[in-house]
């Protein structure tokens, strides 16, 4: 399936990748702009011509059958916003205890203008002591680019800086939608 995917995203569709980072046993993917949700599409296409599993956390009111079924087994993480659990921890924990970790986590969080990120993608890097790779996708240059990754300093201000300007060239499939 690596081959087909590799075709229709890479031939068919005209997209191109530059990926210059390495990529780790354990990585938390910083996806963004996220603006419509061809955004999973073209990540899911992604995945599968790169032939890498990557998880993804999901509202939970997108696992209804039978795409709940679907999402879990393509390695959807569907969230619970209004439990009282700790995600982060969870996911973190996780992330220590597997031989593998690859989560990609959208940190607007939502695909309407927000310039108050998640903070949960860099909390989970941090306590985990894994890296953040920097993902973004350009729909005006058809391009998927990561050449940038960090490790969590613990001063969250200073890194979300450093992260944000990363992004500020990227244009979502809607420019108009993505705020930094």
């Amino acid at each position: 399936m690596g081959n087909f995917f590799n075709s229709l995203l890479y031939k068919r569709l005209g997209w191109k990748k530059e990926v210059t980072v390495e990529h780790p046993k354990k990585f938390i993917i910083a996806l963004a702009p996220h603006t419509s949700n061809w955004d999973f599409v073209l990540g899911q296409c992604y995945s599968r011509a790169e032939k890498m599993r990557i998880n993804f956390l999901m509202k939970k009111e997108w696992f209804f059958w039978p795409l709940g079924l679907i999402f879990r087994k393509w390695g959807g993480v569907p969230v619970y916003r209004s439990k009282s659990s700790s995600m982060t921890d969870n996911l973190a924990e996780e992330a220590r205890k597997m031989d593998e970790f690859r989560l990609c986590i959208t940190p607007e969080g939502t695909r309407s203008p927000n310039a108050e990120w998640k903070k949960g993608f860099y909390f989970i890097a941090l306590k985990a002591g894994i890296p953040i790779l920097l993902y973004g996708i350009d729909y005006e240059r058809k391009l998927i680019q990561c050449t940038k990754s960090i490790i969590p300093s613990g001063d969250f201000d200073k890194d979300m800086v450093e992260i944000k300007s990363y992004y500020k060239d990227f244009k979502g499939k809607h420019p108009e939608k993505f705020a930094l």
